[in-house]
């Protein structure tokens, strides 16, 4: 059994932040979509008091229904179906509904590929709602020519360009069900998936530019197509086309019969395809996030209560507004891009920009040379691009205009103080409201926000809950602490966009989200209120690690250094790190004959990005003969979490089997 996720005394911030508070400006509030605290609050108390009602009035307002649903809610623990009976198609609700007004000549997609690394600048496209329908439509018919039916899954494997939106958007006009796939994953990761979902068909590109090189995307989901399964099954077995994108022209190997360009399959394709009617649960995707038993959780979403979520809360999180060029920096291999690239903008007829490339290639200032280009208003990043802009100073910013900008969010991890006073008076230059957003894969949508306009601000605090949202801090008996004391975030009611389960494994399921504090979805974060009934989000209380903004699990990357040949056993816990927010930090038990050296931590590093993927890559490996062990051999991660961040070792150490260990771990120089 894994150790019990110990409660979070307090937080990261300190006393002097709370009293620090941020309000919106008279002007901002005037023009908001909810521009005050009394109008926030009647919407609230009703979408708690009488949720059925505020969701059921929500989902006839803002979606359009192909069939009206009969009941609002059906809950029996932990399983939840929203707006039974009802039938709707998640792409008339993004493109079709804006067909005929003027929005349908408004850019729905502007996006810009990576620079070259001479500087000469990326390739340009924008596309307008009638544009997007035209090509969704094309591409839904060569989904269908390829025996794609309502159901079915498919895997989406693409850079950041139009047509991984495209392609997203696509397989909701005819009902399949689509899983993205990191671009910065590796074959394994890809084979993974491809397995646990029972993919019929892959959609990828002969590569992706970063950083001025080439991923080989192609080439990974041949290898991945290559591997068997531990049972001996050939993964190629259930995959029965791929289609390629051609992005940069590199030589790639087609095989006859099986992989199909994008340009030709979809030259002759049909500019319409009558949209599919889709029951409100069923599946619309899958996304696999990182889970604490080293398999990768297939998270399962349905079709109307999640584009609810995503489209209330853009529309109020981000004030969103028919002028704004609106920018997510998030790739659509997340759930940040699916909800507040994709779904979320185009359900609302905004227009969302698209960027390809890193925020420091060529130069730093990548970042603001597009939001100064294309005068972008509404910016939403992570904490981790944000330190890292800090690192790289304020000349950057300062080289360009950002007064278009009015509105600025944070996502992905808590956010340090400073860096959101780094944020605010840099970049906002003190009049761009911050939201700092939280949510998970689970949730589809954001839980628990400031809304701009209402909500007045504390440097580090997401502040309060979105309408329906019922969260509290509990300690290990399940019962809520009081304020300014540590504890386990957990969200009492259930909410539309919510994770419906985990594909193929409902006891999983039950066991990771509800069997920890009874009656509750929890979330895995430590958190605190303070007097003023903030949340302050404190992290991950379990094994899963946020790692610059992706959910890595220390099991995955045991898993994967313990497949290497020189590796006997391994650990890995997190510490700290002022850049990504925690660091993966390895602890190495090698085979006996095999000497350590840096080139085998090297080595072992490249082995974890190849199995995983780079953003795996440990921080730091460092080797050990014996690894810190309870007498009944459970390995104590606890200690190894003081030891990886250079803390004095506190706590119980009675159980240890050899409490040398940790002796000789703490005076290592290596």
């Amino acid at each position: 059994m894994p150790e019990k996720p110990s409660v979070p005394a307090g937080s990261f911030t300190s006393v002097l932040n709370e009293k620090r508070q941020f309000k919106p400006s008279a002007a901002f509030s005037k023009a908001a979509h909810l521009g005050s605290e009394a109008a926030y609050q009647k919407l609230y108390r009703e979408s708690i008091k009488s949720p059925e009602k505020f969701w059921g009035r929500m989902a006839k307002q803002e979606l359009i229904w192909q069939r009206p649903f009969k009941k609002v809610l059906q809950w029996k623990e932990p399983f939840a179906k929203w707006f039974v009976g009802g039938a709707l198609n998640v792409s008339v609700n993004c493109l079709d509904r804006h067909l005929g007004t003027a929005t349908a000549n408004k850019a729905a997609l502007i996006w810009e590929g990576e620079p070259a690394a001479d500087g000469k600048p990326g390739e340009e496209r924008t596309l307008t709602y009638q544009q997007l329908h035209r090509e969704v439509c094309r591409f839904g018919n060569v989904l269908k020519q390829k025996g794609i039916q309502p159901g079915d899954r498919v895997i989406i494997y693409l850079p950041m360009v139009p047509e991984a939106a495209i392609a997203m958007l696509a397989c909701t006009r005819i009902g399949a069900v689509h899983s993205v796939v990191f671009g910065g994953f590796s074959a394994q990761s890809v084979a993974d998936r491809v397995q646990d979902c029972g993919a019929k068909m892959i959609i990828t590109s002969d590569g992706g530019y970063r950083r001025g090189g080439v991923v080989p995307l192609k080439k990974n989901v041949d290898d991945a197509l290559e591997i068997r399964t531990s049972e001996g099954i050939h993964l190629a077995a259930s995959v029965s086309s791929v289609i390629v994108l051609r992005r940069t022209g590199h030589e790639i190997s087609m095989r006859t019969g099986r992989d199909f360009w994008w340009h030709q399959e979809i030259e002759h394709a049909a500019s319409e395809c009558p949209p599919a009617r889709m029951d409100s649960e069923a599946p619309l995707f899958i996304l696999y996030t990182s889970g604490s038993t080293g398999k990768p959780k297939g998270i399962l979403h349905s079709t109307g209560g999640y584009l609810l979520g995503a489209k209330l809360t853009t529309r109020y999180v981000f004030d969103l507004k028919e002028s704004d060029v609106y920018w997510c920096t998030a790739d659509v291999g997340w759930v940040t891009g699916h909800s507040y690239v994709v779904y979320g903008p185009l359900a609302n007829g905004g227009t969302s920009l698209m960027y390809e490339g890193a925020p420091n290639f060529p130069e730093p200032d990548r970042f603001w040379r597009i939001v100064d280009k294309y005068r972008v208003t509404i910016l939403y990043t992570a904490p981790t691009a944000i330190r890292a802009f800090m690192k790289w100073g304020d000349q950057w910013p300062n080289k360009h205009d950002l007064s278009s900008l009015r509105l600025l969010g944070s996502v992905g991890e808590p956010i340090n103080p400073e860096a959101w006073m780094w944020y605010f008076t840099v970049i906002g230059k003190k009049r761009c409201p911050i939201v700092d957003t939280w949510w998970q894969t689970e949730t589809g949508s954001i839980l628990i926000t400031p809304l701009p306009g209402v909500t007045p601000t504390k440097p580090g605090s997401a502040t309060r809950a979105f309408f329906g949202i019922f969260p509290e801090v509990v300690d290990e008996q399940g019962k809520g602490v009081p304020r300014n004391t540590g504890g386990k975030l957990v969200i009492r009611k259930p909410w539309p966009s919510m994770l419906r389960g985990l594909w193929g494994d409902n006891e999983r399921y039950k066991q990771v989200y509800w069997s920890e504090v009874k009656g509750s979805y929890f979330t895995g974060d430590g958190c605190r209120q303070d007097k003023d009934g903030y949340f302050w989000i404190v992290g991950r209380i379990d094994d899963v690690l946020n790692v610059a903004g992706h959910r890595i699990g220390t099991a995955e990357v045991e898993s994967a250094l313990v497949s290497h040949p020189s590796v006997a056993e391994s650990a890995v816990v997190g510490r700290p790190d002022e850049l990504k927010g925690q660091a993966l930090v390895a602890f190495v038990t090698l085979k006996t004959g095999v000497t350590p050296s840096s080139q085998l931590r090297e080595q072992l590093r490249q082995h974890v990005g190849k199995e995983i993927g780079p953003v795996a890559k440990p921080d730091d490996i460092r080797f050990a003969d014996l690894l810190p062990k309870t007498r009944s051999g459970k390995i104590m991660r606890r200690f190894l979490k003081q030891v990886a961040s250079g803390a004095e070792i506190k706590g119980d150490t009675t159980t240890l089997e050899d409490l040398s260990v940790l002796s000789k771990l703490s005076s290592q120089d290596d």
